[in-house]
């Protein structure tokens, strides 16, 4: 349900209701129109560090720390590969990842619906604390709010991710050849001949929701992707040449892409039969009438890398527990200011941002 706003009306000066629709927050065209008109407008841009508000990245620079934070709606609260709460650890730890953090201490907050099953708060926070683990990071402080509203539950996580010596010797490799000013990773560092690496199959996080959903079955179960990502962003940073990075959630590769091609001031081209895809994905995406590159993700990274580094970088990635099915896709460009897709029959179509997430609440 969409939420109200109240505006004044600034011809008339009389109260009129305007309306927040429900893709403001689906990471796609919408959303950047959203956080231009009210988050950017309304809210003063103060900087701690490098990377602030203005920057939109996936976390904020402070004095050698990485902040980010993220709310987490998801339904159905549990699927195949994770829950709600595995969802909410590894969707902040990964924000921190990809900025060249090391994930360090979170914060959460639950807010539950009156009469939710203890058994399967026990059971979320379970795979909460297995999530931590494997990302090697400790939950400090929270906050629990139980309400009336029939919500289930939200999951609202925070966290602090450090400097740390792969980062260091991976932007000691990139400054050998280029101007890099930023203590961690952007999402806007693209320039013309980078490689663009995806650390493995794409769109099975929101496919796999959106099929259990919709009650399809395969041979083979889908099953969402989510997982922390550091081991394979630890393994590229140590060989250096990375130069870009972002996780493509809400509004999948195709959001992503294009942000980091606008903010980096150059075009992207990949090519479609280097992406790796899983062919239920593609069957059941086909089915549902979905665009896989415009479907989330919740355990991949879209990395950029210099040339000279590419190759190497894929070979540390495909050796760690989640990039053993990375490849390199494509390379940014000067020859146009868009995202382009190579198609297998060999034509090329742009592609665009989806104006919202096609696959809603599965992040």
């Amino acid at each position: 349900m969409a939420a109200s706003l109240m505006g004044r009306h600034a011809r008339h000066g009389t109260w009129v209701r305007t309306m927040v629709k429900a893709n403001v927050g689906a990471g796609g065209i919408g959303m950047q129109r959203f956080l231009a008109s009210f988050i950017l407008k309304g809210f003063s841009k103060r900087k701690v560090g490098d990377i602030g508000l203005d920057e939109l990245d996936d976390g904020a620079d402070i004095d050698g720390y990485v902040f980010t934070i993220d709310g987490h709606t998801v339904q159905p609260i549990f699927f195949r590969g994770g829950d709600i709460g595995r969802l909410s650890v590894c969707g902040t730890v990964n924000d921190l990842s990809v900025m060249g953090a090391k994930p360090f201490a979170l914060a959460n907050s639950f807010i539950v619906q009156e009469g939710f099953p203890d058994g399967d708060l026990e059971k979320i926070i379970a795979s909460m604390e297995q999530a931590l683990t494997e990302a090697d990071c400790a939950l400090v402080c929270g906050d629990t709010k139980v309400v009336e509203d029939g919500i289930g539950i939200f999951i609202t996580t925070a966290g602090l991710g450090i400097e740390n010596d792969a980062l260091s010797n991976n932007l000691g490799e990139v400054r050998k050849a280029r101007e890099y000013p930023s203590r961690f990773i952007r999402d806007a560092g693209l320039r013309r001949g980078d490689k663009i690496l995806f650390s493995g199959t794409i769109a099975d996080h929101g496919i796999s929701l959106m099929s259990l959903r919709e009650g399809l079955e395969f041979e083979t179960e889908l099953a969402s992707d989510c997982s922390p990502v550091w081991d394979v962003v630890k393994a590229a940073l140590e060989v250096g040449g990375v130069v870009a990075m972002k996780d493509p959630t809400r509004g999948g590769v195709a959001t992503t892409l294009n942000e980091m091609a606008h903010k980096s001031g150059v075009g992207v081209e990949i090519e479609e039969e280097k992406i790796p895809l899983k062919r239920e994905v593609i069957a059941a995406s086909e089915m549902l009438g979905l665009n896989v590159y415009d479907v989330a993700n919740e355990g991949k990274v879209v990395m950029g890398v210099m040339p000279e580094y590419a190759e190497d970088v894929l070979e540390a990635m495909r050796n760690t527990k989640h990039g053993k099915e990375a490849a390199i896709v494509g390379e940014a460009t000067n020859n146009h200011t868009h995202v382009l897709l190579k198609t297998r029959v060999g034509g090329r179509r742009i592609l665009e941002s989806p104006m919202g997430d096609p696959v809603p609440r599965v992040c």
